[in-house]
């Protein structure tokens, strides 16, 4: 539908803006919104499950991140919300709570991904929409395999996790170090994320919405 289509830059923007914020704030609700439903408030409480995008704006994530990835042509924006608190005590199902809850964020963003796969094919041509939708499902397919990645902070770790219950000292560490490895592997190791994230959700979005890979990375 989009082969051979150019996009302006200025929508490619406004398009990678309006799919991040979608693909965050869902991401984030959706953690708070599970961990009610297993018996842990915090998120209610605190105000986390709305949809309004103030109540989850991170400085860092939200912010100065995503500008600066505009302003320097990465061709490309990313980021994230705030995370949203979740007491693990309070909730069911014990050691497998923190892990409902953890694959929750992915899960959604999964959801929107298969959405937009259908609004994508019913959407007219010669409009906006197709691109929009695309780059929805593309940026929310980036969210779930990252956040998958088993390095705390991010949701992958609480299956990790699982396997390491009677090492808590590894876990302590990991927990303590855990945005530092990140932050090196994100630096130092391109080439890693971008095989086990960037390729893996290209492929999948390409695949999802019944688009050939070319065309998708032609036009992104």
């Amino acid at each position: 539908m989009l082969a051979g289509a150019t996009i302006p830059p200025e929508l490619s923007v406004a398009a990678s803006l309006l799919a991040l914020g979608i693909g965050v704030i869902f991401h984030e609700v959706s953690h708070g919104w599970v961990a009610n439903k297993l018996g842990d408030p915090t998120a209610k409480y605190a105000g986390r499950l709305s949809l309004n995008p103030i109540k989850h704006i991170d400085m860092w994530g939200t912010i100065i991140i995503p500008l600066l990835l505009i302003v320097s042509n990465a061709g490309f924006v990313f980021g994230w919300a705030k995370p949203v608190p979740v007491n693990y005590y309070n909730l069911k199902y014990g050691k497998w709570g923190p892990i409902i809850v953890a694959l929750a964020g992915p899960a959604t963003n999964f959801l929107i991904l298969l959405l937009c796969g259908l609004l994508y094919r019913i959407s007219p041509e010669n409009t906006a929409l197709p691109f929009l939708f695309l780059m929805i499902g593309l940026v929310n397919t980036i969210l779930m395999l990252f956040n998958l990645v088993p390095i705390p902070p991010l949701d992958g770790s609480k299956i990790l996790f699982l396997f390491l219950d009677k090492r808590p000292d590894i876990i302590a560490r990991l927990e303590q170090y855990g945005m530092f490895i990140l932050l090196g592997i994100i630096i130092l190791l391109p080439g890693f994320l971008n095989q086990a994230v960037f390729v893996p959700a290209f492929m999948l979005t390409a695949a999802i919405m019944g688009v050939p890979l070319a065309d998708l990375l032609q036009i992104l």
